[in-house]
């Protein structure tokens, strides 16, 4: 990650119905589409902002710039954190992190929706991780190219799993 030089995030929040109580998945998405991080809370305020944040720069360092929506609670905890400079906002910059909430609302909707904030907290680091293996941007390269990384893509998962 030191190694490249345009790192940026996008971070993004999306609700989700647990027993209809809303909870919030707080998400960060990296520059290739990637997820790095997912926080579950039940509150969509500074307080649950400046932990997930927190805990995304403890894992992963700290990026270029840092494109999020208009959440108030995201400049409110970049000012405490001192990265404000490095925060943009636009109509249309976090296509990214939105778009990256789709394969989870297809999963949820197939396993017929979460009972318990624990297990969406679980299953969204865990299919985070599956999805960025697998995920190969087919829409970039040719046939062959595809096929190669998938079967490559799919021995290292049989060895991870074995």
């Amino acid at each position: 990650m030191r190694g490249f030089r345009h790192w940026k995030w996008n971070l993004d929040e999306m609700y989700v119905k647990i027993n209809g109580e809303l909870m919030y998945l707080w998400r960060a998405v990296d520059h290739e589409g990637e997820v790095l991080e997912s926080y579950v809370t039940k509150t969509r305020d500074k307080a649950a902002a400046l932990r997930f944040m927190k805990k995304a720069l403890k894992r992963h360092g700290s990026p270029v710039t840092i494109t999020t929506d208009g959440n108030r609670s995201y400049g409110a905890a970049m000012n405490e954190l001192g990265n404000r400079q490095k925060q943009e906002v636009g109509r249309w910059a976090n296509n990214r992190a939105e778009n990256s909430h789709l394969p989870l609302r297809r999963r949820e909707r197939a396993m017929l929706r979460f009972r318990r904030m624990k297990s969406l907290q679980k299953f969204a680091s865990v299919h985070a991780n599956v999805h960025n293996h697998f995920q190969l941007e087919r829409h970039l390269v040719d046939r062959d190219t595809y096929k190669e990384r998938r079967s490559a893509a799919l021995a290292e998962w049989q060895m991870l799993v074995a």
